[in-house]
């Protein structure tokens, strides 16, 4: 039976599923296939690469410096998270952390991230080879963010945050023959989207990018109806979602180091549920 593990990113809640893939670490779980939105495939880059604890480094340390997140990178860079720096300075071979790609590579679990096509909208999918040693672009498309950022170039291509297309992949991990699904979620588990908000923001980017600002109309919907699809699935037996039951006052870009780290304590607490449900 094949398994699928998701992770839906959320910025700096991410560091719940950070938490979640320690403990599956700590545990020795493993998946066939994981597939990472935005933050989300970050952190599954660092599982793949058995790399338990580099997440919480990156969310707990070097988030907080000015060089990775600031107004001042959107005033002059017109970027308030610097891709380059997170997933490029840093992750490089020779950077503080640098992500272990050999380990990556040679780990036999399929890897997918979600970026979104800015100009149609569409969802594109990116697998370990359109990843190479210190060339990490998809995981920087898959989380620049609309509004705050522009989009990530890939090949020529615009890409924002993969969330505008494929908010919550299970269809995805079903279409590749997954029949067993854990879904980390890093809002509570009742927690639905409201579309005003999003409509706002896709405003400001309809001009230049009719696609992505779709989609980020869209995205409440294409959220709430997978929610709902996956809340059918756990009925079934076929999917785990593992959520928090509070987000300890941390949203997309919180800064708070304090509450990021009792975020964190939470999913490595609720990573047992993945242990017992993979067994």
């Amino acid at each position: 039976m094949k398994t699928a593990v998701i992770d839906v990113g959320g910025g700096m809640r991410g560091i719940y599923a950070a938490g979640v893939f320690d403990r599956c670490m700590q545990d020795g779980v493993t998946f066939d296939l994981g597939i990472g939105v935005s933050a989300g495939s970050a952190n599954i880059a660092s599982y793949l690469a058995g790399q338990r604890g580099r997440n919480y480094v990156f969310y707990t340390r070097y988030a907080l410096r000015k060089r990775y997140m600031s107004i001042g990178n959107f005033i002059f860079h017109h970027n308030f998270v610097n891709l380059d720096y997170a997933y490029g300075t840093l992750s490089n071979a020779g950077g503080e952390y640098p992500l272990d790609y050999d380990a990556l590579k040679a780990n036999p679990m399929q890897f997918t991230v979600v970026a979104t096509e800015a100009e149609s909208g569409r969802a594109k999918y990116f697998d370990k080879d359109d990843i190479s040693q210190d060339n990490y672009d998809p995981l920087k498309a898959s989380s620049s963010l609309p509004v705050v950022g522009r989009p990530y170039m890939i090949d020529g291509v615009p890409y924002y945050d993969g969330a505008l297309a494929d908010p919550v992949p299970i269809k995805k991990a079903q279409e590749e023959g997954c029949e067993r699904i854990v879904l980390v979620l890093t809002k509570p588990r009742g927690f639905r989207r409201k579309a005003e908000g999003d409509i706002k923001l896709a405003e400001k980017i309809d001009v230049k990018y009719r696609g992505a600002a779709e989609g980020l109309k869209l995205r409440a919907q294409r959220y709430n109806d997978a929610l709902d699809y996956a809340e059918e699935l756990a009925r079934q037996g076929k999917l785990l979602i593992v959520a928090p039951d509070d987000t300890c006052g941390v949203d997309t870009l919180t800064r708070d180091r304090n509450n990021l780290i009792k975020l964190y304590d939470k999913g490595v607490a609720d990573g047992a549920a993945v242990t017992e449900f993979m067994a």
